[in-house]
């Protein structure tokens, strides 16, 4: 029987980083790639820790290791994780576990960990967001499965997370599909968070004429108030950056098509199925979407025709008002977010802890920001609280930002610059806020063409309305 603590399938940037970090942290390691000259390349690179060995076979990375075995899979998700349980399992004992830390879809996750079960090997699918630095230095981990899993992995993942203020930015989120469905919410709001940046560079860029070196002046100050957060802060940093064949900021040279993986489309299309509204998500999925159409938007640029007029209104107000949009829309995302998480704890059976969530991802992820402690204190205000806008404090925030969120928005349609995940964001505030909606006259319709029936507001019951008599 072999003696090391953990073992590490997948030898990519985030794999190797992970290997880094689980040995910098005291635990001895086993890695494997499918392609052995990677394995032997890393671990000759790391030949003087002594705390990383190379296994060249399934069989050899399993008797590599101390029981109950522990084997984190950093593989593309899909078949390939498939692929390397079916080899996994074979070779393993009762109480053994397979960790997932892909992108894996909370579907898949059940399904395997189901099946695992029946064989009696523990199965954790797990979130990791940090990219390669977070999985070097400390990323955000967000494990579901059985929580005996999670108690024989805890000592690992919790030392190997980011830590902020003494606590590891790592805890049990549920049963079977509950980690990785947390990260997918997680990468949704990542999403939304992007669009809205983007959307604020643009307006103040081709609105206010700001060159890079004055957005990045404006980006280092709001990184240094309530919009604090690991996106204010690369993107400031990106502006400072110049292009080294041409001089010119890089960020000019990069062609306007964005690229996905996938996780911002499962949360909307999860947010379909569940039925609750997550209208700045999927803008900002639509919005990539969009981009991507390059080609079209380069001849449709010549042909149709938009407003010719630029803002003229006071620059720095404008700047500010942009800000406070900003942080309203971003407000107005989270909601969404957690709202979907909290309808999907009902509709999968996980009791899902909000601010618990909302504190692991202070640290290590891509969306750690300063306001996220205050999304822990609102639930632990209100554990049941039904949407965060109702939180006193974020309730502040919004009814301080509104004129500037509304006259943002506003402009931005007057001088036709496109700001969906903004508008969408207000739109979302103003729906939820609203004691009725046309929804009456929707209900109307559908009983008009479909017979769908509709209910009063004076009584109980269902109602169908012949709308037009006979002979009318």
């Amino acid at each position: 029987m072999g003696d090391h603590d953990f073992g590490l399938i997948g030898m990519a940037v985030m794999g190797q980083n992970l290997a880094l970090n689980v040995a910098s942290k005291g635990f001895s390691a086993a890695v494997y790639n499918r392609t052995a000259a990677r394995t032997k390349e890393f671990v000759a690179e790391h030949a003087g820790q002594r705390d990383i060995v190379g296994a060249y076979s399934i069989p050899e990375l399993v008797a590599a290791l101390s029981r109950p075995r522990k084997i984190m899979l950093m593989v593309k998700a899909g078949e390939p994780v498939d692929d390397f349980i079916g080899q996994l399992a074979p070779h393993l004992e009762k109480g053994d576990l397979i960790i997932d830390g892909g992108n894996s879809h909370f579907a898949d996750t059940i399904r395997r960990s189901r099946a695992l079960a029946e064989k009696d090997i523990l199965y954790i699918g797990t979130g990791v967001s940090g990219g390669e630095e977070g999985a070097l230095h400390g990323p955000s981990i967000m494990p579901g499965g059985q929580k005996e899993a999670y108690d024989l992995a805890a000592p690992i993942l919790t030392k190997i997370a980011a830590q902020v203020e003494g606590d590891p930015c790592c805890a049990y989120i549920g049963p079977d599909g509950a980690g990785h469905y947390v990260k997918m919410v997680h990468n949704g709001i990542e999403y939304g968070d992007m669009q809205l940046i983007a959307e604020a560079y643009f307006m103040m860029k081709y609105g206010l004429n700001l060159r890079a070196s004055e957005l990045h002046d404006v980006f280092a100050k709001w990184n240094e108030g309530e919009l604090n957060s690991y996106l204010i802060e690369i993107t400031r940093d990106i502006f400072a950056r110049k292009d080294e064949e041409t001089g010119r900021p890089l960020l000019e040279m990069i062609l306007d098509k964005a690229g996905q993986k996938g996780t911002g489309k499962w949360t909307s299309q999860s947010a379909l199925d569940l039925g609750i509204a997550a209208p700045t998500i999927a803008e900002a999925v639509f919005a990539r979407y969009i981009s991507a159409a390059k080609e079209e938007r380069t001849a449709a640029w010549r042909v149709l025709r938009g407003p010719s007029t630029t803002y003229g209104g006071d620059r720095e107000a404008f700047i500010e008002a942009i800000g406070q949009a900003l942080y309203a829309s971003k407000v107005c995302s989270y909601a969404q977010g957690f709202a979907l998480m909290r309808e999907a704890g009902r509709e999968y059976g996980w009791d899902l802890q909000f601010g618990e969530i909302a504190k692991i991802w202070r640290g290590g992820c891509i969306i750690r920001a300063q306001f996220l402690h205050r999304i822990t204190e609102a639930y632990e205000r209100d554990p049941g609280l039904a949407n965060l806008m109702m939180d006193p404090f974020f309730g502040d925030v919004l009814a301080g930002a509104q004129e500037s969120w509304r006259h943002v928005i506003a402009s931005a349609a007057t001088v036709g610059y496109p700001v969906p995940a903004f508008s969408s964001a207000l739109a979302y505030f103003d729906s939820y806020r609203r004691e009725r909606l046309p929804a009456n006259l929707i209900q109307a319709q559908r009983d008009y063409f479909g017979a769908h029936t509709y209910e009063r507001v004076d009584r109980e019951g269902s109602f169908h309305t012949e709308w037009v008599k006979e002979g009318s």
